[in-house]
């Protein structure tokens, strides 16, 4: 038997084994840093347009009845299952039992009912309020809520998983955009304006062994040199969407891998269709007339992009190409401004939001319209005045945007929207898409709308991004495609 001095001595002489230990076994990495180009201007996506809110909360705070995976398909998230009645308007969701908010307020079919309720409602500022107004939404019992839409819409399911979807806890839904409280897998732990957003893993949610990644920081980087710089230095572990100017370097850096998506955004030289002269639809067509898209893309997205003629991608259902309705013409364009009277050179202001491919874009396209009388003023604005003066308050000329809701075509038949379109024949023909239910017609339409669009040159149609992503080699889960703009913590883990 081991008398007291020899029990020491020998646990002594164990304590190098046991120090060793740690560095035998280190744990495996369980945080990330991540980058985006715009800081959101709050973190409730029902509150306002900017899918950078999104890409900080959705799927992370809030979730969805549905989720949109990456290669655009929808799986079951807080609804487990979904029946659809025989006229295709009722669907029915059986809602999961073993969800609560994380402010520790049940969720149930009442929480789903107040939160669509609450989108349609007339103060509501979600930017799919029509979606929501056009839906009623009935309480069958704790887990079953049963939505009834006014029209056909195939891509129901989808919308149940976007941003402006997401189910909000009554008694918190009005702090959201500063403090945001979900049935997702995070928390919001840090703001700090102007630099980062910090989320850690919610240690109460309902599948929390499954979640790899504990604690996210998103940090706010525009400027494309002050990018690349983070990514080589290890500052950053990950770049969705980054400048694509940067890409070769890291193509040739063992350190990294470089991930190219598909999108369903629309780039477009947006036009205020409501200010003279540009609501004349000869002077329309001879920018877009003046405009070489080819060019655009390869200075502005450093070729990473599919030229478009109308707002829609070839990757959309329905897609018709309309590229030829306005191609590049000099003499053309120099001919319509000549037809409307314009006495150039004709003055116009660009507004231009901080994205690279904004304000490298705009310099080019200005350069382009120059040739036949038309002077721009570059405006650069950050994204919150953008959002403010441009989009709310429809204080532009032209503009330089990317849209990448996949489904959004209907902006067009919204009366106060910031392009200030008004087309009675475009409404009818909206309306008829949204109630018809055989794909075939549905196409059909779906193509005199794209034509419809092109032959009104309502804006400067340009090119449909391909989004690149820059990330440590050893990352995982990465998504491939994206649908929406999505970073999806959950999906994320070391190798």
């Amino acid at each position: 038997m081991l008398n007291r001095r020899s029990l020491l001595a020998s646990s002594a002489a164990s304590l190098p084994l046991f120090a060793a230990w740690p560095a035998m076994a280190q744990a495996k990495k369980d945080s990330v840093t991540l980058a985006m180009t715009l800081e959101p201007p709050g973190l409730d996506p029902t509150a306002g347009a900017a899918s950078s809110i999104a890409e900080v909360v959705l799927y992370n705070v809030f979730e969805t009845l549905t989720k949109i995976n990456s290669d655009g398909s929808v799986s079951p998230l807080l609804a487990e299952s979904w029946e659809v009645s025989s006229d295709l308007k009722t669907y029915t969701f059986r809602l999961r039992k073993d969800v609560k908010f994380q402010n520790g307020e049940p969720f149930n079919a009442a929480a789903v009912k107040f939160s669509f309720d609450r989108a349609a409602a007339d103060k509501s500022t979600n930017k799919d309020k029509r979606t929501f107004a056009n839906l009623s939404t009935k309480v069958a019992d704790e887990h079953t809520v049963v939505l009834t839409n006014q029209e056909i819409d195939p891509d129901f399911l989808f919308m149940m998983g976007q941003a402006t979807s997401i189910i909000v806890e009554p008694k918190s839904a009005t702090t959201n955009a500063s403090k945001p409280v979900g049935t997702g897998p995070y928390k919001l732990a840090a703001w700090a304006k102007g630099a980062s957003v910090t989320l850690t893993a919610w240690p109460d949610y309902r599948s929390v062994q499954s979640i790899r990644i504990k604690r996210a920081v998103f940090r706010f980087i525009p400027d494309p040199a002050a990018q690349v710089a983070a990514l080589l230095a290890g500052d950053v572990d990950a770049f969705p969407r980054v400048s694509p100017r940067s890409v070769p370097q890291f193509k040739a850096n063992a350190r990294f891998q470089v991930v190219v998506s598909n999108s369903r955004a629309k780039t477009i030289l947006a036009i205020n269709n409501a200010r003279k002269p540009l609501s004349d639809i000869r002077v329309r067509r001879a920018i877009a007339a003046a405009i070489d898209r080819k060019a655009v893309i390869a200075g502005a997205a450093d070729g990473y992009g599919v030229p478009i003629g109308s707002y829609y991608v070839p990757s959309a259902f329905g897609y018709v190409d309309t590229t030829g309705v306005n191609p590049f013409d000099l003499e053309k364009a120099k001919a319509l401004m000549a037809e409307a009277g314009i006495k150039t050179p004709l003055t116009l202001t660009m507004t231009l939001p901080p994205a690279p491919y904004a304000r490298q874009g705009g310099e080019l396209i200005a350069a382009q319209l120059a040739k036949i009388g038309i002077q721009l003023k570059l405006q650069n604005v950050e994204w919150a005045q953008w959002l403010s003066g441009t989009y709310t308050n429809k204080n532009y000329d032209l503009t330089i945007i990317s849209h990448v809701e996949p489904f959004d075509l209907g902006n067009f038949a919204k009366a106060d929207y910031y392009w200030g379109y008004q087309s009675q024949e475009f409404n009818e023909l909206f309306d008829k898409i949204k109630h018809t239910p055989r794909p075939a017609d549905r196409a059909r339409l779906l193509g005199d709308a794209q034509r419809l669009l092109a032959h009104d040159s309502v804006h400067g149609f340009l090119y449909t991004p391909q989004w690149v992503t820059v990330a440590n080699k050893k990352l995982r889960g990465l998504w491939k495609d994206m649908p929406v703009f999505v970073n999806d913590l959950s999906a994320l883990s070391w190798g």
